[in-house]
C-alpha cells in the first residue's frame, strides 16, 4: 500500500476535505498513486500559529528530551525503511537499494542531531573589570520555514527538520509535491516518537504560493531551501527584505578532473556508478569531466564500457541500477542538453535519446568534442549525461574548472600530493573530494559558495543557521 498523503499541522494529519489536491504519478509506470492535498491560506496560517505557540514551551525543553526525540526516531526510520523505500522508489523513481541505502544514511543523520544538540555551548569571556561577568548565550532562533526537494525527499527534510528541532526551533516545511511519500513518513515517525504538537508542521501546495506566504509572515524567522539557483536567488531576495536570515543550498556543475597520474580505470569505474546514481538527479552528481590528454582515451573506454552495461528499468526490478527520471518535464529538458550539443558538431558516443516506451526514461549519455562554451558545459544538466573533454595542464583545468558560477562540489582523480594539494586549494567549490567519494556524512558539512549557495547543513556546523548569539553583561 502506498504512503497515505495529507497536511500535518498542529500534531494532526488532515486530508483532502474540500481542499484542491494533485495526482502523485510513479515516472516508471505512470501509475496514478495517490492524491495530494494542497494547503489553503487558512493552512498555512495555522502551521505558522501552531508554530509559533509550539516554540514558547519547546525552546525552553531541555536538549536531552530533543535527543531522546531525535534518537527515537532514527530507529523508527531503520525499523520501516523497507516499507518507506518501496514507496521513494514509486514516487521517486531511484532504484530500491538506493532508496534503502538513503534511509539508513537518514537515520545517522537523526543520530548525530541526537548528540550533537545536547552540546550546543555558549562561552564566558574574561571581563576587564573583576566586578564584571560576560557571557554568550546561543538560543533558538524561533519559528523556520523550509523547502526541499524531490530528488531526495527524505534525506533533504530530515537534515533541516533534525537541526530545527535540535536546536529549540519549530518548523514549517513544505516538501516535494512529486515525491511526498517519504516526508509525510517523516511526520509520522515524529508523531508516533511524541513530538509535542506545532512542533513539526508539513504542508503542500503550489511551491511559488506557499512559499510567499510563509516568508513574508512575520512568524517565520530562518528560511531553508535546496533546489534551483534561480528560485534559490528570489527566496533569498525576499527573505532579505524581511531581514530573515537563510541557508541555501543551491544547485552546481561539478568538474571532475582525472590526471594522467591517476588509476584511470578506477576513476572511470567509480565515476561511471556515481554519474547514474539517481539517474543523474543529484546535486552533487559529476557533471563536467577533464580528462588530461594522456589518459583521455583510456578514461572514455572504461567509463562507456561500465555505462553500457547498466540496467535501466523501474527501480522495483530485480537488477535494476537506474530508475526513471522522476517527472514528464526533465525527458525534454535532458534532449535540449543533447540538441544544443550536436548542433554544434559534438558527438553523441553513447545515448542521446528518450528510451521508447512507457515511463520517463533518458539512457545513460556520454558526449566528447564540446567546446566550454556548449550548452552542457555551462548548465547543470540534472540528469545521466555526461560531456567528456581533453585538458592539458593543471592551471588551465582549474581556469576551466571555476569559470562557471557554482561552487557546489567537486572531483579530483590523482595520485600525486602536489596536484592534490594545488587543485584542493585552487578548485572554487565548498567541497573537493579527491580519489573517492566522502561528501554528505553527518559529521560532515555540507554547502557551496559563490552562486550553489550560503551555509552549510551537516557537521559542527549543522545548528549555526538555527541559533541567534546572545551577549550578556553584568555587576
Amino acid at each position: 500500500m502506498y504512503q497515505k498523503l495529507s497536511l500535518y499541522i498542529n500534531g494532526q494529519f488532515l486530508s483532502g476535505e474540500g481542499r484542491k489536491s494533485e495526482e502523485v504519478i510513479n515516472p516508471a509506470t505512470l501509475e496514478v498513486l495517490g492524491h495530494l492535498p494542497h494547503a489553503t491560506e487558512a493552512d498555512l496560517e495555522m502551521a505558522l500559529q501552531s508554530a509559533q505557540t509550539a516554540f514558547t514551551s519547546w525552546k525552553k525543553s531541555s536538549p536531552m528530551d530533543r535527543s531522546a526525540i531525535l534518537r527515537k526516531v532514527g530507529q523508527l526510520t531503520r525499523d520501516r525503511a523497507q516499507e518507506i523505500a518501496r514507496n521513494m522508489t514509486q514516487d521517486q523513481g531511484k532504484p530500491l537499494a538506493e532508496a534503502l541505502g538513503e534511509l539508513i544514511s537518514c537515520s545517522d543523520h537523526c543520530d548525530w542531531h541526537a548528540e550533537e544538540c545536547r552540546r550546543i555551548y555558549g562561552r564566558v569571556i574574561l571581563p576587564r573589570s573583576p566586578d564584571v561577568r560576560q557571557f554568550v548565550l546561543r538560543e533558538p532562533i524561533g519559528v523556520c520555514v523550509a523547502f526541499t526537494p524531490w530528488n531526495f525527499p527524505y534525506n533533504q527534510a530530515i537534515r533541516k527538520i533534525c537541526a530545527a528541532i535540535g536546536a529549540g526551533c519549530t518548523i514549517v516545511l513544505k516538501g516535494p509535491e512529486d515525491s511526498p511519500s517519504a516526508v509525510m513518513a517523516i511526520a509520522q515517525m515524529f508523531h508516533d516518537a511524541g513530538l509535542p504538537p506545532g512542533v513539526l508542521n508539513i504542508v503542500w501546495g503550489e511551491p511559488a504560493k506557499v512559499s510567499d506566504y510563509l516568508i513574508r509572515s512575520p512568524i517565520s524567522r530562518k528560511v531553508s531551501f535546496t533546489g534551483s539557483v534561480p528560485v534559490g536567488k528570489q527566496l533569498a531576495a525576499l527573505a532579505g527584505a524581511h531581514m530573515k536570515r537563510v541557508t541555501m543550498e543551491l544547485g552546481g556543475h561539478s568538474p571532475v578532473l582525472v590526471f594522467d597520474d591517476a588509476d584511470v580505470e578506477r576513476a572511470a569505474t567509480m565515476l561511471a556508478k556515481f554519474k547514474i546514481r539517481n539517474a543523474g538527479q543529484v546535486c552533487v552528481s559529476p557533471t563536467r569531466f577533464y580528462v588530461q590528454k594522456k589518459a583521455y582515451d583510456k578514461f572514455l573506454a572504461k567509463f562507456i564500457d561500465v555505462l553500457k552495461n547498466i540496467k535501466v528499468g523501474n527501480g522495483l526490478d530485480e537488477g535494476v541500477e537506474m530508475g526513471p527520471l522522476a517527472h514528464a518535464r526533465r525527458v525534454p529538458a535532458i534532449s535540449r542538453f543533447v540538441e544544443d550539443a550536436r548542433q554544434r558538431g559534438a558527438t553523441v558516443v553513447m545515448g542521446g535519446d528518450p528510451i521508447e516506451g512507457k515511463g520517463f526514461f533518458f539512457p545513460p549519455t556520454v558526449i566528447t568534442g564540446l567546446k566550454d562554451d556548449a550548452m552542457l558545459m555551462c548548465e547543470e544538466p540534472f540528469g545521466p549525461i555526461a560531456p567528456v573533454v581533453p585538458f592539458d595542464d593543471i592551471d588551465e583545468v582549474l581556469r576551466r574548472a571555476n569559470s562557471l558560477p557554482f561552487g557546489l562540489s567537486s572531483y579530483v582523480f590523482t595520485n600525486s600530493l602536489q596536484t592534490a594539494t594545488k587543485v584542493s586549494n585552487g578548485l572554487e567549490a565548498g567541497m573537493v573530494n579527491i580519489n573517492h567519494f566522502g561528501s554528505a556524512l553527518p559529521e560532515t558539512p555540507f554547502g557551496g559558495i559563490k552562486d550553489s549557495g550560503i551555509g552549510s547543513e551537516g557537521g559542527a556546523e549543522t545548528f549555526d543557521g538555527y541559533l541567534v548569539t546572545k551577549f550578556v553583561t553584568h555587576i
